[in-house]
């Protein structure tokens, strides 16, 4: 018969580490996507030669690996004598990733609006404002949706690497776990099925959002 070690105080430990998980990931998503929006809007109206020193930088964060990211990003602050928390260090890199992939996100889904419906609008005496507002805005954000949920889901599942900044969230709360119990495929399968749990919510969301905002519906 199966028998285990692990109490009901460890399931709450894993319960605070999800909810580090859960913190870390809402800060991370929230800033990003409003720098991503802000930088897709300037990428998109400035061009790609206006734009070139933004997307150069963006660029940096979208191609070094997140861990190295996080640990260049915690070197940094000690040098510059900053006195973040590990939660800080982590959620500034987070978001900057974050931001870095939702900015393409946000570019490709205002460039896929046609220019003859915008030029419509413009030629009824919309401004620019007016026209990015009821035109733009609506139909890139029912483009960008479903790959911007992606983004959401990737960001709390990368978000297990702000371990290695010794922050406590549920991955490092199954390892802490693993090596006092020594019960790994257990206590993996418990956390694999918490990550779920926290995914699933915000899938099903995002699958509700697509049917809702669907030109047939």
């Amino acid at each position: 018969m199966f028998t285990t070690a692990l109490t009901v105080n460890d399931l709450l430990f894993l319960a605070k580490g999800a909810g580090m998980t859960l913190a870390v990931t809402g800060v991370a998503v929230t800033v990003g996507t409003l720098l991503g929006i802000l930088f897709g809007v300037v990428r998109f109206q400035f061009g790609a030669l206006w734009s070139a020193p933004l997307t150069f930088l963006l660029d940096i964060f979208r191609s070094v690996p997140l861990l190295i990211q996080l640990v260049l990003g915690n070197a940094f602050q000690s040098i510059a004598k900053l006195g973040w928390a590990p939660f800080t260090t982590s959620c500034v890199v987070l978001s900057l990733y974050t931001a870095a992939y939702c900015t393409e996100i946000v570019r490709g889904a205002m460039g896929s609006v046609p220019a003859t419906t915008r030029r419509a609008g413009r030629s009824l005496g919309l401004t620019w404002g007016q026209d990015i507002r009821y035109i733009v805005a609506p139909l890139a954000t029912r483009i960008a949706l479903p790959s911007w949920i992606g983004l959401t889901l990737g960001v709390m599942k990368d978000s297990a690497l702000v371990l290695w900044l010794g922050l406590i969230e549920l991955l490092r709360a199954s390892q802490i776990l693993v090596t006092r119990l020594q019960e790994p495929l257990f206590i993996l399968m418990i956390c694999g099925l918490i990550y779920f749990l926290l995914s699933f919510p915000v899938a099903r969301l995002g699958s509700y959002l697509e049917r809702r905002w669907s030109p047939h519906d």
